[in-house]
């Protein structure tokens, strides 16, 4: 009906590096299209909303991150629902739906989105909308697109339900008023919806996903980042509705004062510390470059324990910086203030300041330091260009890679790739998008994280760690060879003025680093990847490439316990490592060697993927899975008989899927069980935290 008031829904969503919060920002656009009115905020402004008190349906955009857990931004709410002492119906007046962001080359998939979802319905909440599980591996938008498309028809379903039972609660009181001895009706009557709703369930589930199909078109230089073939480029197109900016950039003569990077991280004490020592362990000729840096922390009030990581806070590369800055046409503004306010009359709700944006900062410090210009631009963002796009076959493909009917595209040339803005930019030159669009579209430049290679009993007032410098190669999009955010930026850091190292030994005794620059850190305390309590406990250690520096840490402060408490009994420690080659990338051999012949570490088990058996009897044990099979009757004894735990660290791709399938396979041969029963025994190990996950993407 005309003039009628539109519903409210509540829109809460808890992000880590802004994908949620983006997710929550273009569903409450498109709300108020559909006659909505979305009241958004985030879980960590937990003063804001009440859920206790909430009439209104809810959405919830959660992410996960970590091991599984919930963003940093909704640890409060979660503690507050996990309180043992709220009843069993505390939100059983509550409806709501849920749409989970994870990535599935990660064990705990859309775990964070899990626990809540969870937990509101062991307080009594139902949903009025299938939950969906959006897996960042093959792309969000696969599940968030139509998730969204079908909210508003559940939505609608919702409030004409809550309509009609308003509708027959009041005939029913209106009965019971009319014939008190007829039948009776409680003033406070809550009617369960689904019991009496006369609408069937929608047909709507997203607990599967399968990955999307391939673009099916022959490959030809034609069919680039910049170019479509047929079909594509000759059908209608699905895009995202278009998101109008909601800030004014104001940018003022005056030069920039210094700005105090501790105020971007205010739950953070941040350190800055120097490095002292820079090594490379691996060879010249190795295909990764690993280097260790150490750092002095003497001076600080920094405690930490081996299992432990510490976030990097790094800046963007500048000679990208530069390229952006010249991009937007504003090379001549770098050093000048900035001011932003929020545009008068914005139809978005909701619409705020992002609170890393420090007032009177100048372009090049936001481009530096705030922004994370290397994220993967969205769908969203990619149609919000074409509105500043002026050649038309350009204007036609960014619609082309930001509808539905392009997903494909978008996987292979974007998301692959992991182009960036300054690449899109360089690739469709007639695109001159404001710093406004940059500003509401890039999320916050995150610190890297990086797992401790040391024990502070062994090493006292030093933390180390080691990284590989990350390499990304040219391709459709990009035509320089690029590094790593914070890979680059330490490996330039340490930068010798002369070559060191030439000799081919896996551990560099001199000193890379000439000068001693300084970095701000800050430390994140592992929850459970830490040395069980009882040190007589077996331990089963396992990790690939630099995966092996958390288990430094455990072993250095083994060892100082093992000299600290010599009555003691302690437990078996098993490693095992994989590499590619035993002489270029045979990563603490000689620290491991030591372990080994002092007792610390029991057994040692080294596999190396780009080297030959020795004999040609000896069983291809290439990879850490293979490895760990050979010994399944000691992993089993150790896991099952003995308590033990069993940790892994690597790369999540390339490890973390492997391991865990291989564990099923050994639970299956030594306990003669059937496939779900290991994978049971396995999630038991899980909640009991005895099999540990440290990976990263």
């Amino acid at each position: 009906m005309y003039g009628a008031p539109k519903q409210r829904f509540l829109l809460l969503y808890g992000t880590q590096q802004g994908q949620s919060k983006a997710i929550a920002e273009e569903i409450s656009q498109q709300a108020e299209q559909h006659e909505f009115i979305a009241d958004v905020i985030s879980l960590k402004e937990i003063s804001k909303f009440h859920l206790e008190n909430e009439k209104d349906p809810v959405v919830i955009v959660i992410s996960t991150t970590g091991n599984g857990d919930p963003p940093d931004a909704a640890l409060k709410f979660v503690k507050k629902i996990r309180n043992h002492e709220l009843p069993d119906d505390y939100f059983s007046h509550l409806r709501y739906g849920l749409l989970a962001l994870g990535d599935s080359e990660y064990t705990y998939f859309c775990n964070g989105g899990k626990i809540i979802d969870q937990r509101l319905q062991q307080l009594g909440a139902r949903h009025f909308f299938d939950t969906g599980y959006a897996d960042d591996c093959v792309g969000l938008e696969l599940v968030v697109d139509p998730w969204i498309k079908d909210l508003w028809v559940a939505l609608e379903k919702e409030f004409l339900t809550r309509a009609e039972n308003e509708k027959l609660i009041g005939e029913l009181k209106d009965v019971n008023n009319k014939n008190p001895d007829i039948m009776k009706v409680p003033g406070n009557l809550d009617i369960d919806i689904e019991t009496i709703s006369l609408h069937s369930e929608l047909p709507l589930s997203y607990t599967s996903l399968q990955k999307a199909e391939s673009n099916t078109c022959k490959e030809d230089v034609e069919h680039s980042l910049v170019h479509s073939v047929p079909p594509l480029c000759d059908c209608s197109l699905n895009i995202p509705s278009l998101s109008p900016l909601h800030l004014d950039v104001q940018i003022f003569d005056c030069i920039t004062k210094e700005i105090d990077i501790n105020l971007m991280y205010p739950e953070d004490e941040i350190f800055m510390v120097p490095i002292r020592q820079a090594k490379r362990l691996t060879t010249e000729d190795a295909v990764k470059t690993t280097l260790m840096l150490e750092l002095d922390i003497s001076n600080t009030t920094i405690e930490f324990q081996p299992g432990d990581s510490f976030g990097i806070v790094c800046p963007n590369p500048t000679g990208e910086v530069t390229d952006l800055i010249k991009k937007l046409g504003l090379s001549d503004k770098k050093d000048c203030q900035l001011g932003l306010t929020v545009r008068s009359g914005t139809k978005q709700r909701g619409a705020f300041i992002t609170d890393y944006f420090q007032e009177k900062c100048s372009l090049q410090y936001l481009l530096t330091w705030c922004l994370e210009i290397r994220a993967l631009p969205k769908k969203a963002f990619i149609r919000a260009l074409v509105e500043y796009t002026s050649d038309t076959g350009e204007k036609r493909r960014l619609l082309e890679l930001c509808s539905k009917q392009g997903s494909a595209d978008y996987n292979r040339f974007i998301r692959d790739h992991s182009i960036s803005i300054l690449e899109l930019l360089n690739a469709f030159p007639s695109c001159k998008p404001p710093l406004g669009l940059l500003i509401e579209h890039l999320p916050k430049l995150q610190p890297r994280s990086y797992s401790a290679a040391s024990s502070s009993l062994f090493h006292p007032g030093k933390l180390h760690f080691i990284f590989n410098v990350i390499n990304l190669e040219p391709c459709s999009g990009r035509a320089l060879p690029r590094k790593g955010v914070c890979t680059g930026w330490l490996a330039e850091l340490v930068k010798p003025n002369d070559e060191v190292c030439e000799e081919k030994a896996i551990a560099c005794s001199e000193d890379m680093i000439a000068t001693e620059p300084q970095i701000s850190i800050y430390i994140r305390p592992s929850t459970s990847f830490q040395l069980p309590m009882d040190i007589s406990i077996p331990i089963i250690m396992l990790g690939a490439g630099t995966g092996i520096a958390p288990y430094i840490g455990f072993l250095q402060h083994r060892e100082i316990q093992r000299q600290q408490k010599k009555e003691c009994i302690f437990g078996d420690t098993w490693l095992f490592f994989g590499c590619r080659s035993h002489n270029k990338d045979y990563l603490f051999r000689d620290e491991l060697r030591r372990f080994l012949e002092n007792g610390t570490l029991t057994h040692l088990k080294v596999c190396f993927s780009r080297e030959p058996p020795c004999t040609s009897n000896e069983y291809m044990l290439n990879y850490v899975q293979d490895y760990l099979k050979k010994f399944s009757q000691d992993v089993v004894r150790i896991l099952i008989k003995e308590n033990g735990y069993f940790y892994v660290c690597g790369n999540a791709k390339n490890i973390g899927k492997d391991i865990n399938a291989a564990l099923v396979d050994i639970l299956c041969a030594e306990r003669s069980v059937d496939k779900l029963e290991a994978m049971k025994m396995l999630a038991s190990l899980k909640d009991e935290k005895r099999y540990l996950q440290d990976l990263w993407g």
